[in-house]
């Protein structure tokens, strides 16, 4: 049997009657938000299989996109709920073992923490609409127990953009 796979979105998405809700990025140039941040569970490591943004419009000055693990370092999110971390693979069977809360597992931060060591899994200078990476099986990217993964947006001019993200992962 496959390990068991989840998704999560960058905004409520347990009970959705609309299409999925955009974030906006920082209003300030070179300002960092966490779009969308994933702590794992203690004893439970998980490896990122894919992620992928989308904005509204084309953004008018690029806007940096990343994918990053700040150790244990997490921001101050709205907190996802059990309802929003998606089964995959296996709808029925066991759920997440990642951590929910506002200095955990959500979406939209309201402040980034004190970040002191990062890993950088993958970045873009994007212009244009949307991005998606599959990594292949076998080398995905594998965040420690206790550890947090975000996507992260950093405009480079003083204009929000809305972005649309999601992860999905093996545990």
């Amino acid at each position: 049997m496959p390990a068991a796979c989840f998704a999560a979105w960058n905004n409520a998405t347990g009970a959705l009657t609309s299409p999925v809700a955009t974030n906006a990025t920082s209003a300030t140039s070179g300002t960092v938000k966490t779009l969308l941040q994933i702590q794992t569970g203690t004893g439970n490591p998980i490896r990122v299989l894919e992620w992928g943004y989308t904005f509204d419009t084309a953004p008018a000055n690029n806007c940096r996109m990343e994918l990053i693990e700040t150790g244990s370092v997490a921001a101050t999110v709205t907190a996802h709920v059990a309802a929003g971390i998606h089964k995959v693979n296996v709808p029925t069977g066991v759920s997440s073992s990642v951590t929910l809360g506002t200095s955990a597992t959500g979406y939209n931060a309201s402040a980034e923490g004190s970040i002191t060591s990062t890993r950088l899994f993958d970045y873009h200078y994007e212009n244009g609409l949307y991005y998606s990476r599959l990594w292949p099986l076998g080398r995905e990217w594998e965040i420690p127990a206790g550890n947090v993964l975000r996507i992260r947006a950093t405009p480079t001019a003083s204009t929000a953009i809305n972005v649309t993200c999601y992860c999905i992962w093996e545990e």
